[in-house]
């Protein structure tokens, strides 16, 4: 299988199955030097991790990190690092069921068509178990934004299913198990999605992911742009549907008066690009916002086939996420830290001498309030504001 490396320079491949013995990565292009420890690592799989509260999957596992190699007396050599997280809580028997159909929504039939053999217990390599292993590689890639150029990365839900959630503070998020900016609302989501799991059935959500203090100048025009390869990342989590940058389909409706960011000596004005034009990081925030589909794993009776093509009923028992969306701000973050992380190294090998007698601009900070509302946020005033 093909596929399963992520990257440039700062290169992550990844390995294992939902209900294997083991996931791990194999993370190459790290710069030598870098200190770094598991615990590190394991702050954001803990973020992340399955069983943290009543409204995601109750498959327990600890997701303990283990770096086999490239850390050398408490940091990087420069070399591969091999992390390993085991597998403690499979339960492979819960899937029996699912040997000869099909799952409507997810990869079972796509994968059977494409390999003519599949893992069927939890969706084996298609499982959103993998990316455990993309937050513990992004781990090392965010700890190396930090350190070297001040990026910090941040994610929040911004929607869960019909329920837009506004954004009031990014202290918030660590404070409830739904990544939500906004503890006024955390009530009226907790309720909704007690009467979801009763019902056997799922939800989609929207997840907002910023970067702050990125330099102006990383990404490429053409084939590499920034904004096209955090598209392309964000939508190889699984179960993403829609990526947008900055003011994303919300540009369909604004006049070019209104979406262009306009330029002045004190920085620019709004950020509708999202902090990124012609490819190429602005200085300013990086704003992606990313829509995932319903889980479809789910106990509701559909219609679906089975090999011979039959037509069968199927329920999908087993321990499941009535809203993946609700465990993805990490993931996304993790995605976002990946592909800024790569981009900076591709701009240090080739541009990192160019100079400009043009001064660099301050960037506005990021658009946070929930769509269809937009929000900017000029220098002078640090909080944000409705557009």
């Amino acid at each position: 299988m093909a596929g399963n490396t992520f990257g440039h320079i700062f290169t992550v491949t990844s390995f294992g199955e939902s209900h294997g013995p083991a996931i791990g990565c194999v993370v190459d292009g790290c710069p030598p030097g870098l200190a770094l420890s598991s615990d590190e690592i394991q702050q954001d799989l803990d973020r992340r991790k399955p069983g943290t509260s009543r409204h995601v999957t109750q498959r327990q596992e600890s997701d303990r990190v283990e770096i086999l190699s490239g850390v050398f007396e408490g940091k990087t050599t420069g070399t591969p690092i091999a992390l390993l997280i085991r597998n403690e809580d499979a339960r492979g028997k819960d899937y029996g069921n699912l040997i000869d159909t099909f799952r409507p929504g997810h990869a079972d039939y796509t994968y059977w068509q494409k390999y003519g053999i599949r893992d069927h217990r939890g969706g084996g390599r298609a499982s959103a178990r993998e990316t455990a292993v993309r937050v513990a590689a992004a781990a090392i890639a965010r700890k190396w934004l930090r350190e070297t150029h001040g990026v910090v990365i941040h994610g929040y839900l911004s929607q869960l299913g019909p329920h837009e959630i506004p954004f009031k503070s990014w202290d918030a998020v660590s404070d409830n198990a739904f990544f939500a900016a906004n503890q006024d609302v955390v009530a009226k989501l907790e309720s909704f999605m007690d009467d979801l799991r009763k019902a056997g059935d799922s939800v989609g959500a929207r997840i907002t992911t910023v970067a702050e203090h990125v330099p102006v100048g990383w990404g490429a025009p053409v084939y590499a742009k920034l904004d096209a390869e955090l598209a392309a990342a964000m939508m190889s989590i699984n179960a993403v549907k829609a990526v947008e940058i900055g003011s994303g389909v919300a540009s369909v409706t604004q006049r070019g008066s209104e979406h262009g960011d306009e330029l002045t000596p004190e920085g620019f004005v709004t950020n509708h690009a999202g902090g990124i034009l012609g490819g190429i990081s602005t200085g300013q925030d990086i704003v992606v916002t990313i829509g995932i589909k319903p889980t479809s794993s789910i106990r509701v009776s559909r219609r679906s086939i089975d090999k011979q093509g039959n037509p069968v009923t199927v329920e999908t028992n087993g321990r499941h996420d009535p809203c993946v969306g609700i465990r993805a701000t990490p993931i996304a973050e993790a995605m976002m830290a990946l592909v800024l992380m790569d981009h900076a190294l591709l701009h240090r090998a080739q541009n990192a001498d160019v100079r400009t007698p043009t001064p660099r601009l301050a960037g506005t900070s990021a658009q946070l309030a929930s769509k269809p509302k937009r929000a900017s946020v000029s220098k002078i005033n640090p909080e944000p504001h409705e557009a």
